[in-house]
């Protein structure tokens, strides 16, 4: 887990002000909290997975170990964060640590697409599967693969972002199928891996390309 210092950002597509599904820009303020350092892998997820009794999550032929695990579902990720007092980010908590705690950053360690390669896998570099975590370089809060490699699974969420001067209004999850995954992938152009990106899938989706990682809000 990395310490993210809270403060307050502008949220959203604050490059181009064109991505329908992150606008309006508005203000988040957040509170310190620590998230993953590196996307969950295999081996962690199967140690959880024999620990309580759940179905290993399918697998390539590929040695799995210290890549991130895939083929989970969203209730498969949760439970993982829960099972050690975790949970998964809000999309606020990972823009804002993807963005190096709220920094002007289109991509989780640079602004120029033609670096995105040093930081992330993408489909423009990379082979047709997930790579072990932590083989690019970090953003500047010392977070890997935050744009690229897999997507990750988020937990509460806007169904749409709050107009400016309203308040949010929060999805019931319970009663909604939809969740959200950030971050782009291997299999995903270089744009889809930019920080304001949002994708929605069905919370019992499974797909070779999501993962996730967790987050300790310090304020249990």
């Amino acid at each position: 887990m990395v310490l993210i210092e809270g403060g307050t950002f502008t949220m959203g597509d604050i490059y181009d002000n064109t991505n329908p599904d992150a606008k309006p820009v508005h203000q988040v303020t957040l509170s310190d909290f620590k998230i993953g350092k590196y996307e969950v892998t295999y081996r962690q997820y199967d140690a959880f997975a024999r620990r309580t009794a759940r179905k290993l999550p399918e697998a390539d032929s590929l040695q799995q170990g210290n890549r991130p695990v895939v083929n989970i579902d969203w209730q498969d990720a949760r439970a993982f964060c829960n099972y050690y007092g975790w949970r998964l980010p809000t999309e606020q908590e990972w823009e804002y640590a993807a963005r190096s705690g709220g920094k002007k950053m289109r991509f989780a360690g640079t602004n120029n697409i033609d670096s995105l390669n040093i930081y992330a896998r993408t489909q423009n570099n990379s082979a047709p599967f997930a790579f072990k975590v932590g083989t690019k370089k970090p953003n500047s809060a010392g977070l890997y693969d935050m744009s690229g490699n897999v997507f990750e699974w988020i937990g509460n969420y806007y169904q749409f972002y709050p107009k400016n001067g309203k308040e949010p209004t929060w999805d019931k999850l319970e009663n909604k199928g939809v969740r959200i995954i950030r971050g782009g992938s291997f299999e995903e152009g270089k744009y889809i891996a930019s920080t304001y990106w949002r994708v929605g899938v069905l919370a019992d989706a499974k797909a070779n390309d999501v993962g996730f990682r967790c987050v300790d809000p310090l304020n249990k």
